[in-house]
């Protein structure tokens, strides 16, 4: 992202966040769902938005979130809300406010994906109320993680660092896998920053915590060691040891589950262009090249900025053949906006 457009982004997205509410602020907001306006609902209704949020995850995991986003954004607005007005017993009304808020943190992480940051934030601040309204700490925490991780990615590591701890101080039953999945955020964001104690401390935690995490069952689809391993290639990266963050950036490759295709194609993105720093033009070129393979099966903002990316880096490097071969066949591939120069 050009510094330009970053700054644009990151505008919209301080506004938005100012408006987070905290955990005491929105615990047990049942009365801002009004009932009795639609039929009687149970938990069949309840498991249905579950089983669709999933369905709409694993989409979102293998093909990227551009088509998947607008198919739960209009399941939220034309059936969920009506399931929120529906009259039910309390731990029904309670377990489909969880499940909404869930359905619309995935739906802002996905406008995320896409580049289309104010857009997220106001589904992320909904899942929030909603969240509290339930009384559900764990999806409260994991959307509270979400606006820190937009807005490390947008360069926010003050604010980002604001969100994590509160994310962390509102888990405090929180299991080990969630508590590394915050603690590496936390890592990431003092890392930004520049606090390179506080950074190694909170990595220290969620190695722990992934430690115990992976003595009992693994957890498939929540925080895994594939996703500590990119953490650790974060902090590396901001704290300035490159060829620590391409080496941990290259683990969390190999840990990675296959289905999320989306994920690998960004982050082997991300590798090439760490590799590429380094000066590994060679070892960059075959990564770009697995992620351009997958690419068409991918629709998603950030895989393509990797790609526009990847172009620019090789365009000065033509003389050398294997990043003339990769720049010829990544113009016959993408679309002429990912390629054509920039003036």
């Amino acid at each position: 992202m050009v510094p330009a457009r970053r700054g644009v982004l990151g505008v919209g997205l301080l506004a938005v966040a100012l408006t987070v509410p905290g955990w005491p602020d929105v615990l047990g907001r049942l009365e801002a769902f009004s009932a009795g306006r639609a039929a009687r609902i149970g938990m069949p209704e309840v498991d249905m938005v579950v089983d669709m949020t999933a369905k709409v995850s694993e989409l979102d995991d293998q093909f990227g979130g551009r088509h998947a986003r607008p198919m739960a954004a209009a399941f939220l607005v034309n059936t969920v809300a009506g399931y929120l007005k529906a009259d039910a017993s309390d731990d029904v009304r309670k377990a489909m406010l969880s499940a909404a808020s869930d359905l619309s943190y995935l739906t802002g992480y996905m406008a995320v994906d896409e580049g289309l940051h104010g857009l997220a934030q106001r589904y992320y601040v909904k899942a929030l109320e909603l969240a509290g309204a339930a009384g559900d700490h764990l999806i409260y925490c994991t959307t509270l993680r979400g606006t820190s991780v937009q807005a490390v990615d947008l360069g926010h590591g003050a604010r980002a660092m604001d969100l994590a701890d509160a994310a962390a101080t509102a888990s405090p039953a929180a299991g080990p896998r969630m508590r590394a999945f915050l603690a590496g955020q936390q890592a990431h964001a003092a890392a930004q920053t520049g606090d390179r104690t506080s950074a190694l401390r909170h990595l220290r935690e969620a190695e722990a915590h992934m430690d115990r995490a992976e003595s009992r069952a693994t957890t498939f689809g929540s925080y895994d060691p594939a996703a500590l391993n990119y953490h650790v290639s974060q902090v590396r990266y901001e704290l300035g040891d490159l060829s620590g963050a391409v080496e941990a950036m290259q683990q969390s490759d190999r840990l990675r589950y296959s289905v999320y295709r989306r994920t690998r194609v960004h982050r082997r993105g991300t590798l090439a262009e760490r590799q590429f720093a380094v000066g590994h033009l060679e070892a960059a070129v075959q990564t770009w090249r697995s992620a351009l393979d997958e690419w068409p099966l991918v629709q998603s903002g950030r895989a393509d900025e990797r790609m526009r990316s990847m172009v620019r880096l090789l365009r000065p490097h033509l003389k050398n053949g294997h990043a003339r071969a990769l720049y010829d066949r990544a113009r016959a591939v993408l679309p002429v906006s990912l390629h054509a120069p920039t003036r």
